[in-house]
C-alpha cells in the first residue's frame, strides 16, 4: 500500500499540516485530565472557587483549541484523500489506455472497473483514517501511559499488563480476517462481471427468456460475496465488544485499587479521576488502532490489486521491430500499402494458430477483400495491422515499414478502422463523427456523412448533427450505427481503410450506393474489406480467401471460381441459401 503513497507527493504540505494539527489536538486531550485533577484537588477539596473558575476557563480554551484542530485536520485530510483518489483513478485509467488487447483479456473489463472505483475508494478511506490516527493513536497511548505513571506508578502496572492482552486479541482476529478480505475483492469482481453482462446483454436475455437464469447467476454471485462478508463481519464484530469488555474491566480494577491507595493516603481523589481518564484515553487509542487494523487489511488488498494493474507492462510497445537483412523494406511502397510476410499468430491458450504463414500485399488504390468461414482469422488479420496484437512470426508492413518500427500513434493516425461492432459514444452525432478527426470542419463532417449514406437520416433527426446519441447508440438502428462508424473513418481521410464486416446491417440498395460513393472517395488509398457475403466482395480488385488461418486463395472473383475450391464452396452455399429463402 505504501507504494501507492508516492501519489501523495503534491500534498506534502497539507499532510504536514494535518499531522501538526492532530499533534496539537492530542496534546490538548492529554492536558485536560491534569487540569481536572488540579480543579478537584486544589479547588473543590479546598473550596477555592476563584481557582476553579480560572482553571475551568483555561480548560474551555484548551478544549476549543482542540476542537478547532479536529475540524481543520478533518477538512485537510479529506482534501488530501480526495486528491489522492483522483490521482490514483487518473493514473489507472491512463495506464489502462496503454494496454494492448492481451492485457484486457488477462484482467477483464469488470475487474479493471472495480479496481479503478471500489479499490481506490477503499485505500482513500483508510488514508483519511491513517492521517488522523497515525499520530493521534500512538501519541494518546504513549502520552497517556507517561501521564498515568506521573499520577501513580504502581497503579499504572495494571495498564502495562492489559495492553499485551489487547494486542494479542487484535492479532488473533486480523490473522483470520485478512485472507477473507482478499477473497471478498475477488468475489466483488465476479459480481461486477455478472451484473455488467446482465445489463449490457438485456436484449439477448429477454429475447431468449433467460431472465430467471441470469437472476440465479446474480443471486449466486451475490450470495457468495455476502457469505464471505458475513464471516468477516462476524470476526470484526467480536473485536469491538472484546475491547470494550477489557476496557471496562480495567476501569473497575483501577477504581478498586485506586480507592485502596486513596484510603492509605498514597493518592489524591483528583489524581485517581485523572488516572481513570488517562486509562480511558489509552484504551480508546487502542480501540482506534483496532479499527484501523480492521480497515487496513482490506485496503492493503485493494492497494495490491491496484499495484498489480499498474505494474503490468503493455506487451505491445513502440519500437519493437528487430532489423534483419531479410526484412528490408520494399522500395517504392505507397504509404497505405499493407504487406504480410509469412505471418503466424496464436491467441494465448489456443490449440491452433489463428493465422498460419499468411503472405499477401494489399496495394494502394486497390480494394482488397478478405472472405472466409467463421473463425478463419479475418478479424485477427485486421487486429495485427492495427497492432492490437503483434504477430508471433513473420512481419506485418504498412507503407513498406514494419508496424513494430512505427509508434502506435503514427501507425493508427494513417488508418481508418470501421470495427465489426459499430460502437458509438454518448454525445452528438457530429461529435461522434469528429472522433475520427477532432478539428474537422462542419463541411467535412457533413461530407463524410453524405459519403457514408448517413446524411439523410441525420438531417431528419430533431436537431440534425447536434442530436444527442444515447450510450452505445441505443437510440439508433444497427444500420445507422454502421453508417456513422463509416463516416467517422472517412472524415480523417487516411491512407488505409479497414472495413471489418461493416456493411452487414445495410440493405442491398444502401450498400450499393455506399460502395459506389466509397470507391470515389477512397481514391488512392488502400482499402481492405472483411466480409461474410460474397456479394460484398465480388467487385473487389483482389480477394483473399482464408480457411482455418491459412491463405487458401488469392485473386479476382472469376479467378477464384476456377482455382479455389474453398471460395467456390462459399459462393455455392450462399447462392443455395438465397434460392431457398426466395
Amino acid at each position: 500500500m505504501f507504494k501507492l503513497f508516492r501519489l501523495l507527493k503534491p500534498f506534502r504540505l497539507q499532510i504536514a499540516a494535518v499531522l501538526a494539527l492532530v499533534f496539537c489536538q492530542s496534546l490538548s486531550d492529554l492536558y485536560l485530565p491534569t487540569l481536572l485533577s488540579d480543579i478537584v484537588d486544589k479547588g473543590i477539596l479546598k473550596g477555592d472557587v476563584p481557582y476553579i473558575w480560572r482553571i475551568g476557563g483555561f480548560m474551555l480554551l484548551v478544549s476549543a483549541a482542540g476542537a478547532a484542530c479536529i475540524i481543520a485536520s478533518s477538512f485537510l485530510s479529506s482534501r488530501v484523500a480526495s486528491g489522492f483518489g483522483r490521482s490514483a483513478r487518473s493514473k489507472l485509467f491512463a495506464h489502462a489506455e496503454k494496454f494492448s488487447l492481451p492485457e484486457f483479456d488477462r484482467i477483464g473489463t469488470a475487474s479493471m472497473i472495480n479496481r479503478t472505483t471500489n479499490d481506490v475508494n477503499q485505500v482513500q478511506q483508510v488514508l483519511i483514517m491513517m492521517m488522523r490516527m497515525m499520530v493521534s493513536a500512538p501519541m494518546m497511548c504513549i502520552g497517556g501511559l507517561i501521564m498515568a505513571f506521573s499520577k501513580d506508578a504502581k497503579l499504572s502496572l495494571l495498564l502495562v499488563a492489559v495492553i499485551p492482552v489487547i494486542g494479542l486479541t487484535i492479532f488473533a482476529v486480523m490473522r483470520k480476517a485478512i485472507p477473507l478480505f482478499r477473497a471478498m475483492q475477488v468475489k466483488l469482481d465476479k459480481l461486477n462481471l455478472v451484473l455488467r453482462e446482465g445489463l449490457t446483454g438485456i436484449r439477448v436475455i429477454r429475447s431468449f427468456n433467460r431472465g430467471e437464469y441470469e437472476q440465479g447467476r446474480f443471486d449466486s454471485a451475490s450470495r457468495d460475496l455476502a457469505d464471505t462478508a458475513l464471516r468477516v463481519n462476524r470476526m470484526m464484530a467480536i473485536l469491538m465488544p472484546t475491547m470494550m469488555l477489557i476496557m471496562n474491566l480495567t476501569t473497575v480494577l483501577i477504581v478498586w485499587f485506586g480507592a485502596k491507595r486513596i484510603d492509605a493516603g498514597d493518592m489524591n481523589i483528583g489524581s485517581l479521576i485523572a488516572f481513570i481518564q488517562y486509562a480511558s484515553q489509552i484504551m480508546f487509542s487502542l480501540v482506534m488502532m483496532s479499527m484501523m487494523f480492521a480497515m487496513v487489511p482490506r485496503a492493503a488488498t485493494s492497494a495490491a490489486r491496484i499495484n498489480e494493474m499498474l505494474d503490468i507492462a503493455p506487451t505491445i510497445t513502440d519500437g519493437q521491430a528487430k532489423p534483419s537483412p531479410a526484412a528490408s523494406p520494399r522500395t517504392g511502397a505507397a504509404r497505405g500499402e499493407v504487406e504480410f510476410r509469412e505471418v503466424s499468430f496464436h491467441y494465448p491458450g489456443a490449440e491452433r494458430p489463428a493465422l498460419d504463414r499468411v503472405s499477401f500485399t494489399a496495394r494502394a488504390g486497390e480494394t482488397t477483400a478478405v472472405i472466409g468461414g467463421t473463425g478463419s482469422g479475418k478479424t485477427t488479420l485486421l487486429n495485427l495491422i492495427m497492432r492490437f496484437y503483434d504477430a508471433g512470426e513473420g512481419e506485418v508492413r504498412v507503407g513498406g515499414r514494419d508496424v513494430r518500427s512505427l509508434s502506435q500513434e503514427e501507425l493508427r493516425a494513417g488508418i481508418g478502422l470501421v470495427p465489426q461492432k459499430a460502437l458509438l459514444f454518448s454525445g452528438s452525432v457530429s461529435g461522434n463523427i469528429r472522433y475520427g478527426k477532432e478539428d474537422a470542419t462542419d463541411a467535412e463532417v457533413r461530407h463524410a456523412a453524405e459519403v457514408a449514406q448517413a446524411a439523410g437520416f441525420v438531417e431528419a433527426m430533431p436537431e440534425g448533427f447536434s442530436t444527442d446519441i444515447a450510450q452505445g447508440g441505443a437510440n439508433l438502428s444497427g444500420g445507422q450505427k454502421q453508417r456513422l462508424s463509416i463516416a467517422r473513418a472517412l472524415v480523417r481521410r487516411p491512407d488505409l481503410y479497414l472495413f471489418d464486416d461493416s456493411f452487414s446491417a445495410l440493405d442491398a440498395s444502401t450498400e450499393s450506393r455506399l460502395r459506389a460513393a466509397l470507391a470515389e472517395e477512397t481514391g488512392g488509398a488502400a482499402v481492405l474489406v472483411v466480409a461474410q457475403r460474397v456479394s460484398s466482395v465480388m467487385g473487389a480488385d483482389r480477394i483473399l480467401v482464408l480457411d482455418e488461418g491459412r491463405l487458401a486463395g488469392d485473386g479476382t472473383h472469376a479467378e477464384l471460381m476456377e482455382s479455389c475450391g474453398v471460395y467456390r464452396e462459399i459462393v455455392e452455399s450462399q447462392l443455395r441459401t438465397e434460392e431457398e429463402s426466395a
